[in-house]
């Protein structure tokens, strides 16, 4: 296999460590995030065709708060297969959610389409979602077409205009009621959509395309996704998660035109890896993670 392209080293979120597992030449493979003990999550899901596992158990209702690891995943809804071998790795490190039976991992995955690039018949498994938490490390490459950004694609609604797109990170630091505060963002951009950087003619000319392209999206098969997770140590609890997740998905509708269409099953998964503790004004890292998500969109336009 060749060796991928990678850029950005590590999240920059203490305790976050990052392993990709990458095939370039079926152009798919998966990235897990494994998360400290104290970590706090919830997710929203948007667009028309979500591929996911695990996703219900992080709304804020439900009874579990933390999560072990998040999953980012090519191949589809034959993807999420990765996530059993990332549950067998927490597994046999003693992680999950305490049980009689013993401790049970608790793995949301995010699956993105990248079966029309590269070999369809190779897909993320068990054996490579556990492969991708074997080689986590806290300064792994966390942008580039590597891990499950190694198919992705963007600008899908122009056909064979057609543009590469991957995985795209960015992260912020601010000081916040007395603490320094960081967000961090993890998007494998896999969009119908064009990048938009903001430009007045943007929105006008993805319309046209658009235009252009609906017969071809009313036919087309659910072949796309943007996922991604949004990570911060600002100590926020699960319904807090939620808003910040709410936040990400603001910073894909400024980054991506049109997001969150029927054929995209756009999602993020919101962490806090210090848990609920002293808090700090939700909506300023709303405002972050927005900002981190856009900007992490637009780095894979300039990859």
């Amino acid at each position: 296999m060749s060796a991928p392209a990678v850029g950005v080293e590590g999240t920059g979120v203490e305790g976050v460590r990052v392993g990709h597992w990458t095939d370039p030449d079926a152009a798919t493979g998966c990235t897990v995030v494994l998360l400290p003990p104290t970590a706090v999550a919830s997710c929203e899901v948007r667009g028309g065709a979500p591929a996911s596992r695990e996703t219900d158990v992080l709304d804020p209702s439900r009874t579990v708060a933390h999560v072990d690891a998040v999953l980012l995943t090519g191949g589809s809804a034959y993807g999420l297969a990765a996530a059993d071998g990332v549950v067998r790795w927490c597994e046999e490190q003693g992680l999950g959610y305490p049980t009689p039976a013993g401790p049970v991992p608790i793995v949301p995955a995010l699956g993105l389409f990248d079966l029309g690039v590269g070999d369809p018949t190779v897909r993320p498994g068990p054996e490579q979602g556990y492969a991708a938490c074997a080689a986590a490390t806290d300064d792994a490459p966390v942008s580039g077409r590597l891990g499950a950004g190694t198919g992705a694609m963007r600008s899908q609604m122009r056909g064979p205009g057609r543009l590469p797109g991957g995985l795209g990170h960015h992260r912020l630091s601010r000081e916040v009621g007395g603490r320094t505060v960081t967000v961090a963002a993890l998007v494998a951009v896999n969009a119908f959509g064009d990048v938009d950087h903001g430009h007045p003619d943007t929105t006008e000319g993805a319309l046209d395309a658009l235009v252009l392209a609906a017969e071809a999206m009313a036919q087309a098969a659910r072949g796309q996704t943007t996922i991604g997770v949004v990570l911060t140590d600002a100590p926020l609890d699960k319904a807090a998660c939620r808003v910040v997740a709410q936040g990400a998905h603001d910073g894909l509708a400024r980054a991506l035109t049109p997001p969150h269409t029927r054929v995209d099953g756009d999602a993020f998964v919101a962490v806090s890896t210090t848990g609920p503790t002293t808090g700090v004004p939700v909506d300023v890292v709303r405002l972050m993670a927005l900002e981190c998500v856009a900007r992490a969109v637009r780095s894979v336009d300039a990859s």
